[in-house]
């Protein structure tokens, strides 16, 4: 009896001190731009899954609905009409290894389309955007047969967008350079570590780089989501890399007109974005490019990359510019990955000027 008294008085003696050390502890929070950002980080849910139950489809060229390539196709299950992003691969990847980043996209209320446009080995980078502009021809009437009948894609708020050759891919049809002719209009884009070359005097055919400052002939909205370690060999005995300097993001970024943003992932790679089970295959492609650290967890890559679409897209096709805002101006509180360097050159401000997005200029 006397042991149990002792027991239950060592109990309280010990949630007292718990609630002592609770009420006298005071959190470090990061240092904010104000203080009505203090809450921000339960309401930037851009990088957290979104409300929506997203579906899986896959849509063979000898369909009913005959698309020019076979499709991988992501939608929300709820009924609506969505805003639609037709995403272009990289060099020698499958559109099944974008996945994770595709659902966590279409959790947020989009449609992704994302083409196989050839297996293996790669095409020549005209045939490649011819076969991407024939893609982009049949989505009005094409997406519509393969969408239930209470599912609608929004052919109003289309985005354009690719990882790595298909980011250039992304980029030149944009500026027009494919044979096709287009009958489609992109609202925005969005180049996942976009590579147009393997050096400056080696660039892909069509050239999309010029090497001048805002010499990109559209006007369309773009965000640019490079790599730290794109640039870096992945062997040290061997220079090649999979993100070249001077065909790679930060080129890019400076050749495109206002409005455009440039998030850097730091502590990542070219090859971080794909899905983590992608085969042998997939594996020996991910081996040729510098990564992150060994035991990294590359889900916090992926979840930036998606909360940056999300986020992006609810500012230029809904007019909602809060999140894409708040991570503009405090990358590091908010994205899963350290982001650095954030670049914006504002609608309305002079092309070489680099600064952070403001409220007011919104």
């Amino acid at each position: 009896m006397h042991r149990k008294k002792m027991e239950t008085r060592l109990v309280f003696l010990l949630a007292a001190l718990l609630a002592t050390a609770l009420l006298e502890s005071k959190p470090v929070l990061p240092t904010l731009a104000s203080e009505a950002d203090h809450s921000v980080l339960a309401e930037v849910s851009v990088f957290e899954t979104g409300n929506f139950h997203p579906l899986q489809s896959d849509v063979g060229t000898a369909s009913s609905c005959s698309p020019p390539r076979s499709l991988l196709i992501f939608r929300p299950e709820e009924k609506g009409t969505y805003p639609v992003i037709l995403f272009h691969h990289g060099t020698g990847c499958q559109n099944s290894w974008y996945s994770d980043v595709f659902k966590f996209i279409s959790s947020h209320g989009y449609i992704v389309v994302a083409p196989q446009l050839y297996e293996l080995m790669p095409p020549s980078g005209q045939h490649e955007l011819d076969l991407a502009a024939e893609v982009a021809n049949w989505l009005p009437s094409g997406l519509r047969c393969v969408l239930p009948e209470d599912i609608e894609g929004d052919m109003h708020n289309l985005a354009l967008a690719g990882h790595s050759r298909g980011g250039y891919i992304a980029f030149a049809l944009a500026l027009g350079l494919a044979d096709v002719s287009l009958d489609v209009d992109f609202s925005a884009l969005i180049g996942v570590d976009p590579v147009a070359g393997t050096s400056k005097t080696n660039q892909m055919e069509p050239k999309i780089l010029n090497y001048e400052s805002c010499s990109f002939n559209f006007s369309i909205p773009v965000a640019i989501i490079g790599t730290g370690l794109g640039n870096k060999p992945a062997f040290p005995i061997l220079p090649q890399t999979c993100a070249p300097d001077g065909v790679s993001h930060t080129e890019i970024f400076n050749e495109c007109k206002p409005p455009c943003s440039h998030f850097v992932t730091t502590d990542y790679g070219h090859m971080d974005v794909l899905d983590d089970d992608i085969g042998l295959i997939g594996e020996g492609a991910r081996a040729i490019c510098k990564g992150s650290r060994w035991g990294v967890s590359r889900d916090p890559m992926r979840r930036t990359v998606g909360g940056v679409f999300v986020a992006f897209l609810e500012a230029f096709f809904e007019g909602n510019y809060t999140d894409y805002n708040k991570i503009l101006q405090n990358p590091n509180y908010f994205a899963p990955a350290t982001l650095d360097p954030v670049q914006n050159k504002s609608e309305g401000t002079s092309c070489s000027s680099l600064s952070a997005m403001s409220v007011d200029e919104l």
